[in-house]
């Protein structure tokens, strides 16, 4: 039923900004970020089950801390450039909205080294 809210609550928003673009157009760009950030704090809650189950997998299989702790960092890295890059292309700025998802794909993959080279060491453990 979540996500009948936050469709329901996303179309009213959109058709909100969609009515204050015509008259009042800097409005609409506050309506955009209001219910994207109400959105995003609704968001919370889903994200606080997937590191509890997580967690969860972490204590069965036996895997380093660290290693969840990134993916929860690339997590919240995608979706908060995901967005703060729509709310620049709604208010008319593509290219800051590219500079932002660029920043986000590399602060993804910077996260994502340590892991590499873990899975790299046990694969070369795994042949020698």
């Amino acid at each position: 039923m979540d996500i009948i809210k936050i469709s329901l609550l996303g179309i009213c928003g959109v058709i909100l900004g969609f009515l204050l673009k015509g008259t009042k157009p800097e409005y609409a760009a506050f309506v955009t970020m209001g219910i994207g950030v109400v959105i995003l704090g609704l968001a919370v809650g889903k994200i606080r089950y997937i590191y509890e189950v997580m967690e969860e997998l972490r204590e069965s299989v036996g895997f380093e801390k660290s290693y969840l702790s990134s993916l929860v960092k690339m997590l919240g890295i995608a979706y908060i450039g995901q967005f703060s890059a729509g709310i620049c292309r709604d208010a008319g700025h593509q290219a800051t909205a590219g500079q932002i998802e660029l920043f986000c794909r590399l602060s993804i993959m910077v996260l994502s080294l340590p892991v590499l080279m873990a899975l790299l060491e046990t694969i070369q453990k795994f042949f020698v």
